[in-house]
């Protein structure tokens, strides 16, 4: 509604993720690194976790744009919440297999003779589990026998698991042992700093050929900072919200004031879980735009705020996304395996 206003080519601030607008932070550049490492190892497993919004699909989209197709075959999953025999359906469905009405060992050959042909034609599997904290101990040990495919000395099928922070804590389990000796690299991927958040803010407006309209107050920035804990997704939502309010009020500077207005609406459309009490604890109590402490903000007062919503876009972008790449599956059979996403899912 309001890019044409501020004279916009596009949504800066949009909550799908889109590697068009990735932003090399220092987080997000190192946790790319451990990726582009993994995929140059060609076996095992790499680990990326953070919180929801942190940008870990970003990312990862943003690897698998890069691939060369006729090189590497890579396939996403994320309706996680399998156990062993569903994953391994997941696993064959996502690869273009035909996984109905077959038993776990016919599925198992079709898998190998798939990844062993794969090798044959010079070509790498990569199976991306997106949501791998949902994970059944099960799973994850099917998930692991995969890994032991080999063709010679070549590893047949390598796996990035990608998941929230409670990935990290299921993967100390003693029952994880056998499955972190095959983890070559894990990165966990934090929030933005207050630096980083300013320049992630401009970065999006500027890729949309923003020109300082609307026009951001200083202040602003450590404020949105504070209010957001630096989680990429939380600030899109913010600022999303900021520069629509900006253009029903026919405005074109964004203060303190409008900032902390923005996050009580949110706060009250989210019922008890009201943005009134982090707004009030930023600014001091001290007035609108006054007396601003960012760095004293709990963490974990945004996290409860921003988590219910943020936990609701997740489940909306997987169901949509899953439903595209059926539909294109079931219209384009002869490309399902070989689209980067696969035919099971993205998000």
């Amino acid at each position: 509604m309001y890019e044409s206003f501020f004279g916009l080519t596009g949504k800066p601030f949009q909550l799908n993720p889109d590697p068009s607008f990735f932003y090399g932070s220092r987080g997000h550049k190192r946790a790319f690194a451990y990726l582009e490492y993994g995929l140059y190892q060609s076996e095992g497993f790499i680990v990326i976790t953070g919180e929801i919004g942190a940008g870990k699909t970003t990312i990862v989209r943003s690897l698998l744009e890069q691939l060369d197709s006729s090189k590497v075959v890579a396939v996403q999953l994320v309706s996680t919440q399998l156990e062993a025999d569903d994953m391994l359906r997941s696993v064959g469905a996502a690869f273009g297999l035909p996984v109905r009405s077959v038993d776990k060992a016919v599925l198992l050959a079709s898998l190998e003779a798939f990844l062993c042909q794969l090798a044959v034609d010079k070509k790498r599997a990569l199976l991306v589990v997106d949501e791998a904290q949902n994970l059944a101990p099960g799973a994850v040990e099917e998930l692991r026998m995969l890994s032991n495919f080999q063709l010679g000395d070549q590893a047949l099928l390598q796996s990035f698991l990608v998941g929230q922070p409670e990935l990290r804590g299921m993967m100390q389990s003693a029952q994880m042992q056998q499955l972190r000796q095959r983890v070559i690299a894990s990165y966990h991927l934090g929030p933005l700093d207050k630096s980083e958040t300013q320049s992630y803010i401009e970065h999006r407006l500027k890729h949309v050929d923003w020109n300082d309209d609307p026009r951001f107050e200083p202040t602003c920035f450590d404020l949105i900072y504070a209010l957001t804990g630096g989680i990429p997704r939380r600030i899109n939502t913010l600022c999303n919200r900021l520069l629509l309010a900006a253009f029903l009020a026919e405005r074109h500077v964004i203060d303190t004031n409008d900032v902390e207005t923005i996050a009580r609406e949110i706060g009250e459309e989210m019922g008890s879980e009201s943005m009134l009490a982090p707004v009030a604890a930023v600014s001091g109590g001290s007035g609108p735009g006054e007396g601003l402490q960012p760095t004293r903000v709990d963490p974990s007062v945004w996290h409860r705020h921003f988590n219910q919503i943020e936990e609701r876009i997740d489940r909306l972008e997987r169901t949509v996304g899953g439903a595209v790449d059926l539909l294109h599956a079931l219209l384009h059979p002869e490309k399902a395996s070989t689209k980067p996403g696969g035919p099971a899912g993205r998000r």
